[in-house]
């Protein structure tokens, strides 16, 4: 089974030890994913619903890296900061998976890395093994 990693090139992944996400066959799995921009900056600073945008457009690219789609995608699992925010952070996360309806959780946390940040995202894909 060939492995193939996707690094999204912050200081961070080689100094803790992980990818964006890391395709083993025919499975996709993006690590857990914060929104930030190009310069490490938290987008959407008491915005929940804007953070799991930005999130859901940085897995969305760590998907595309690895040969996926968000269509492939098969499980979810939001750690969000405060659950009363579950409505905001879910029509974000159902604008991009209504169609696709994988299996998701949400799962409210003491804190994420960053203060500001109020919401992180895992997604597992799995696509077609054809040894890409």
């Amino acid at each position: 089974m060939e492995r193939r990693t996707v690094s999204s090139g912050t200081e961070w992944e080689p100094r803790v030890g992980y990818s964006r996400a890391v395709r083993a066959g025919s499975q996709v799995h993006v690590a857990g994913t914060t929104a930030t921009d190009e310069d490490g900056n938290v987008v959407g600073v008491d915005d929940p619903y804007r953070q799991t945008e930005r999130a859901l457009e940085i897995v969305r690219e760590a998907l595309e890296a690895a040969g996926a789609t968000v269509d492939d995608v098969v499980r979810t699992r939001l750690y969000v900061t405060n659950i009363d925010h579950w409505e905001e952070i879910g029509r974000a996360h159902g604008e991009v998976f209504g169609e696709v309806r994988p299996a998701a959780s949400m799962v409210e946390v003491e804190r994420l890395i960053d203060p500001d940040h109020l919401v992180e995202l895992e997604a597992v894909a799995i696509v077609d093994d054809n040894g890409e």
